[in-house]
């Protein structure tokens, strides 16, 4: 009976500790962003087809946009499928930030079929 116990009890040991899982920390991407000066800021839209739904595709896209050096905001809209960027037009243009797009999961799933500059005054 004693060691009936005793096994049980080790038993639990071993089943406790075995099934604890070692915890991974993962730092944060910190993305430094250089300010835009006022006359450098420049604001396209871009139609984004291939897009499937909001909280994937869209917030994919706009993560990526944001992390970009040089662009100041990006706001993707699933239901209109507009991206809306403001961008330092030093750095970026609307064709390297349609690139950028199109690159997105690995350059398969979008592709821009209209970009265009907002005027700015």
């Amino acid at each position: 009976m004693k060691n009936s116990r005793t096994i049980a009890f080790a038993l639990l040991i071993i089943l406790f500790t075995g099934s604890c899982k070692k915890e991974t920390i993962i730092e944060a991407k910190k993305v430094t962003k250089t300010e835009i000066t006022a006359e450098n800021l420049e604001t396209a839209n871009f139609t984004i087809n291939g897009m499937t739904c909001a909280v994937g595709c869209a917030k994919t896209i706009e993560s990526k946009l944001n992390e970009t050096d040089g662009v100041n905001e990006a706001v993707v809209d699933f239901e209109s499928k507009i991206a809306t960027v403001s961008y330092d037009k030093t750095k970026l243009n609307v064709t390297s930030l349609t690139s950028t797009i199109e690159k997105v999961a690995g350059g398969d799933a979008y592709k821009v079929s209209k970009a265009e500059v907002k005027s700015v005054k």
